[in-house]
């Protein structure tokens, strides 16, 4: 017993995410696609100054 309002919730949330129609950063998408995005570099950077790293990657090429 008592399941019934757990799956009337879980039946809600389910045609919520059925029938919702998600907005689309189009403009966003494109830069994705080309490989434009000014945050590419802020991504490599990030990855050279890794503290946690050790090295064994390079070497297992």
């Amino acid at each position: 017993m008592g399941r019934g309002r757990a799956k009337a919730k879980q039946t809600k949330v389910a045609r919520e995410l059925k029938y919702s129609v998600p907005t689309t950063d189009f403009d966003a998408l494109q830069r994705e696609l080309s490989g434009t995005s000014s945050d590419s570099h802020e991504d490599e950077d990030r990855y050279e100054n890794d503290p946690y790293d050790d090295g064994y990657d390079d070497y297992r090429r």
